[in-house]
């Protein structure tokens, strides 16, 4: 498609990168009464074809081992249950659900067994429904598990599983773009800051335009570090491939499957209709080229289905009905959001580095940038733990449940 131009020459908000975070954060600014300012989105591709949006799971947990991590999910969770409320009773809008089989996760030894049990701690401090299972307990409610060398099992079967997350990306879009909001397939290529180095003043198009803006949002998940460095700004965000698979199986299972995170890492869930979805990567791990999406096919035979075979022995017999490779946008520091404003230039604003669990935050994460970008500060969750300043102080969010 040929780079469409904006309609305007200067905007209050641009934001660079379109996917679900980027149409959130849009959306949740529409939405601010005290917000009547412009907004541009510019994204490289506004099919998000190759975006961690699209190569997602579609599931969301509650089982973070940080309090703010949990509450994060649980106003997902209520955002996607009162989905036409929240859009203002559009009578438009789907009603949407929570299809809740939980989170499996499998401890085999006593390590994780105590991070799975400090953590159902926390998440039981903040309303979660999480349950702690011995081997057991988890082979008399799910019996096509081999739990022989399993210690513990953590799940919560309260609004957490599979939802529509399409649904919502997409009436994010279309609702934002009713209130004034505009999209162009384009790309940023150049940002230019004031003689002080303390502010944005314009971004630069591909196609030659030259766009003034009150304040820049980074939302360019994988591609977060590229769009920084324009601002002469560092982020540490990288992409990481990570492997999908959609497979049927010969015996399908009687009941639902959590979406279970095997100690290997390998994770799997139900797809529905007697299909499954699974995710893994290879053990070395290195950062990407921003367009690579070769699939490793090696990877399914060598180390995906041996470990599925063993898990689940029903899944011995399994049929690959279609794969694929997306990025996540990893943060290497700590693998948690980076949001806020940077520190020395002040209306350059972050939403980066989800590392695997951003669709599932961004209902609260969009808020949040929105709350902070209008007023300065957070009217709902507090999220300036997130914020860019912990990365140059050294001040590292440890949270235990990444997958």
């Amino acid at each position: 498609m040929k780079a469409q131009a904006p309609k305007q020459s200067s905007y209050d908000v641009v934001i660079i990168g379109g996917a679900i975070m980027g149409a959130s954060a849009a959306w949740f600014l529409t939405d601010d009464k005290d917000f009547d300012g412009s907004v541009l989105v510019v994204d490289r591709d506004l099919t998000y074809e190759n975006t961690s949006t699209m190569h997602t799971n579609s599931c969301m947990r509650q089982q973070f081992s940080g309090e703010l991590n949990v509450r994060i999910s649980q106003f997902a969770a209520d955002f996607v249950k009162n989905l036409p409320r929240y859009m203002g009773n559009d009578d438009r809008v789907p009603e949407l659900s929570i299809r809740s089989f939980g989170y499996m996760y499998l401890a085999d030894n006593n390590d994780f067994a105590d991070v799975l049990r400090e953590s159902q701690k926390t998440q039981m401090a903040a309303g979660a429904a999480t349950q702690l299972m011995t081997a057991a307990e988890i082979k008399a409610a799910y019996p096509f598990y081999n739990v022989e060398d399993i210690v513990l099992g953590s799940i919560n079967l309260v609004d957490e599983g599979l939802w529509d997350a399409t649904a919502v990306f997409d009436w994010w879009r279309k609702s934002a773009r009713e209130r004034g909001v505009e999209y162009i397939e384009n790309e940023v290529v150049a940002i230019t800051k004031n003689a002080a180095g303390t502010k944005v003043d314009s971004v630069t198009l591909k196609s030659g335009e030259v766009v003034a803006c009150g304040q820049v949002l980074n939302a360019s998940g994988p591609r977060a570090t590229r769009t920084s460095e324009m601002a002469g700004i560092k982020v540490p965000v990288e992409p990481r491939k990570r492997f999908s698979w959609i497979f049927s199986a010969e015996q399908p299972l009687d009941q639902d499957l959590p979406l279970t995170i095997d100690p290997s890492g390998v994770h799997v869930r139900e797809n529905g209709g007697g299909t499954y979805q699974c995710g893994g990567h290879s053990d070395i791990d290195p950062a990407v080229d921003y367009d690579d999406f070769g699939m490793d096919f090696s990877i399914w035979e060598s180390h995906v289905w041996p470990i599925l075979a063993t898990r689940i022995p029903q899944f011995e017999a399994i049929k690959v009905q279609s794969e694929w490779a997306g990025h996540y946008a990893y943060n290497t520091f700590d693998h948690n959001a980076i949001l806020g404003p940077h520190t020395e230039v002040e209306n350059f604003f972050f939403l980066n580095g989800f590392s695997g669990h951003g669709l599932q935050q961004s209902p609260a994460m969009g808020r949040g940038t929105a709350e902070i970008m209008v007023h300065g500060a957070y009217k709902t969750l507090d999220m300036s733990q997130f914020h860019f300043d912990r990365i140059p102080a050294g001040r590292k969010i440890i949270e235990k449940a990444v997958i």
